[in-house]
């Protein structure tokens, strides 16, 4: 049964492998843009904030992959409804081809549409946004040819401004996984993955997301399965483990599935 997280690891080839943006692609991005306010929780110039978020949307609706910040790692996104969009973003990464991507939306109410939610919606409010991946039953509106191995799918909705808008002006879920090679570290500055730069159609430069330091910064999102009615079970511990699994068994009575 697949599960779905950025970074989630897996075997891939060296960074020289993978593919330059295909047919429709746009062209390959030389140089990042950087996010006005970046270092701030909000906008500071709201007209090229603006701007960074037409170009962001602009380049995935034109079937390209853009690099972003999330509340964990950098991130690589496309639109998850789109089938060559998708296939990009394995060839990117060198990734296993039954390695599930996560979808990210902008807001709680949106999981309503691609999955088939069996927790209360007050749980999944506790959770998101926030530095958590949780896997559920996707419904019939997701994307047939996105994680076709499995009826399940891993949601994000980052605790980040600029991912959540972004999420928000585009018609559909967005695919994310982390922005570097499969099974190497995952990057906290956009010149940690500059050998991806050109395989890309756009990288927003938030800043550093986490301590380059910390190796604590780099175990991206916390993923867990609730799938399964009053079970949750841990798929990545990730970088919030313990918060959730507090509000999961104290405040919901949810015990492990192996239990």
């Amino acid at each position: 049964m697949g599960r779905g997280g950025e970074g989630a690891p897996g075997p891939g080839p060296g960074s020289g492998s993978g593919p330059g943006p295909g047919p429709g692609l746009g062209r390959a991005c030389s140089s990042p843009l950087v996010l006005p306010g970046a270092a701030a929780a909000a906008p500071t110039s709201p007209r090229g904030w603006a701007e960074a978020l037409a170009a962001a949307a602009g380049a995935l609706q034109a079937g390209g992959l853009v690099a972003v910040p999330t509340d964990t790692v950098y991130g690589v996104a496309c639109l998850a409804q789109d089938p060559r969009a998708v296939r990009s973003i394995y060839g990117l990464k060198g990734r296993n081809g039954r390695k599930p991507l996560a979808i990210c939306l902008g807001d709680v109410e949106h999981i309503y549409r691609y999955c088939h939610v069996n927790v209360p919606d007050e749980l999944l409010r506790d959770l998101l946004p926030g530095p958590v991946t949780l896997v559920l039953k996707r419904s019939e509106e997701l994307n047939k040819d996105l994680n076709p191995f499995t009826s399940l799918v891993g949601v994000r909705i980052p605790n980040h401004p600029f991912i959540r808008e972004l999420a928000r002006a585009c018609s559909g879920p967005l695919a994310l996984t982390s922005a570097n090679i499969s099974s190497q570290a995952s990057t906290l500055t956009v010149s940690e993955f500059q050998d991806l730069w050109p395989q890309l159609s756009l990288v927003i430069d938030g800043g550093p997301v986490g301590d380059v330091q910390s190796p604590e910064c780099r175990l991206g999102s916390t993923v867990v399965d609730l799938s399964v009615s009053g079970k949750y079970t841990i798929i990545r511990p990730g970088c919030a483990l313990q918060s959730t699994v507090e509000i999961l068994r104290q405040k919901y009575g949810l015990v492990p599935e192996s239990s």
